[in-house]
């Protein structure tokens, strides 16, 4: 599915969503096509990003990994 259909089919889904309601097969659609289209849009970022010169470091102080239950580094 091309971006622009998938930008189609959730728009159609929200505007059914409001007006009609969904059912739950509907919903599901609506929910991995939301998804699939942000993870869309985070690979593009990532990628410009990546071409710009930016790479992803992490450093001892990072908190993107955090478990529950750990203590902030000093």
């Amino acid at each position: 599915m091309t971006s622009m259909e998938l930008v189609n089919r959730i728009n159609y889904l929200a505007r059914k969503e409001r007006y009609e309601g969904l059912t739950a097969e509907e919903k599901e659609e609506q929910q991995k096509l939301r998804r699939q289209y942000l993870d869309s849009i985070r690979q593009q970022m990532i990628d410009a990003l990546e071409g710009a010169g930016y790479e992803k470091k992490h450093d001892t102080h990072c908190r993107c990994h955090k478990r529950k239950g750990d203590t902030p580094p000093l």
